[in-house]
């Protein structure tokens, strides 16, 4: 097995004190480190600054796929025991997939009452079974809706390593970015949190275009991959979509030879999805479960807007396919020498 297949390549040492706990008073005064793989030198910047370092007729690519508030806390009907859950998907039954936790075991037909933010009792939903995923299956009690059982009780679902998860009232607006609109994701495309609608302005006076897609977010992204050879990986699958007009508008910024600019991971996801499937960049509809890796054929993305992610994970081995490995190793060390914020709520990388 070549180095370059084991997750043991693409891990690294944190200091702790480097992953952001909260985000920049200002979203595009974020620190933005700019890695240019042509030269393979490294420079500082600023994501304000964006509009003067790319390209007029380059296209960003955003993914406008909005958080739903996914985690749900309450009691145990039977017992009083302690219940959390994260929201995945339902089906047109009402029945929903979730990851939860709490003490014992639970059997169908128990019913657990869900508390709002404010520790109110709302609704109740009763468990039905599990899934072949092992994932626990709940429906609603009454005739509630998920999306009303979600606006009422839900929470905005933070990683575990922003204040164990803990949300408060600020993250409702800054663990969102500011286009998003297609309900659906449970962990945000946070390469995305550092743009706000003045500068996307700037970007579009500057001769920049802007386009979206979308990929709702699962909670596969940020875990960290548990086999050592990558080849043995099995990549979550995540729903997407590239509509007719933007796939066009991608089309003429290759033909024009101009850059296709992916803010996150996520974007990179859909378009090189739409890419195989369509032999170009067509428009694309479904789900995606690709994995990304080095000697992965881009097709569709020239450069690449993201965060700085979790060692050992599938976010870092998309990065690393992209500009090499040794170059994203030796710019993750040159950010942790200079201090850059880590993860979700953190600074961002620009790939040229």
């Amino acid at each position: 097995m070549s180095e370059a297949n084991q997750v043991s390549f693409y891990d690294f040492e944190l200091p702790r004190e480097l992953i952001a706990q909260q985000p920049t008073q200002r979203r595009s005064d974020s620190r933005m480190m700019i890695v240019d793989r042509d030269t393979e030198t490294i420079h500082h910047s600023h994501t304000r600054d964006l509009p003067t370092i790319l390209n007029q007729g380059d296209t960003i690519v955003v993914n406008d796929s909005k958080v739903i508030p996914a985690r749900l806390v309450g009691l145990r009907a039977a017992t009083g025991g302690r219940w959390e859950g994260l929201y995945l998907r339902s089906d047109e039954n009402r029945i929903a997939e979730f990851l939860c936790k709490t003490r014992g075991k639970m059997r169908p037909g128990d019913l657990v009452t869900l508390r709002d933010t404010d520790g109110r009792d709302q609704q109740q939903i009763v468990l039905v079974g599990e899934n072949e995923k092992g994932q626990t299956l709940f429906r609603p009690a009454n005739e509630a809706t998920w999306e009303e059982i979600l606006s009422s009780s839900g929470r905005i679902p933070l990683p575990p390593y922003i204040r164990d998860g803990m949300m408060t009232d600020d993250d409702r607006e800054r663990y969102q970015t500011v286009y998003a609109r297609n309900p659906g994701s449970v962990a945000a495309p946070t390469a995305g949190l550092h743009f706000t609608p003045e500068l996307l302005q700037s970007l579009r006076t500057h001769g920049i275009l802007v386009t979206s897609v979308t990929l709702h977010v699962g909670i596969g992204t940020f875990r960290p991959i548990q086999a050592e050879n990558l080849s043995d990986h099995k990549m979550h699958s995540e729903l997407g979509e590239i509509s007719e007009g933007v796939a066009k508008r991608l089309q003429k910024t290759k033909e024009e030879k101009k850059r296709v600019v992916a803010i996150g991971t996520t974007s990179v996801r859909v378009l090189e999805t739409a890419a195989m499937a369509t032999n170009g960049i067509g428009p694309w509809k479904g789900e995606t479960d690709i994995f990304i890796r080095p000697g992965f054929p881009f097709q569709a993305v020239d450069s690449l807007l993201t965060n700085f992610h979790l060692p050992r994970s599938s976010l870092l081995v998309l990065v690393s396919a992209f500009a090499g490995r040794d170059l994203i190793m030796r710019a993750y060390q040159e950010a942790i020498a200079e201090q850059y914020r880590f993860y979700s709520y953190g600074d961002c990388m620009l790939i040229l």
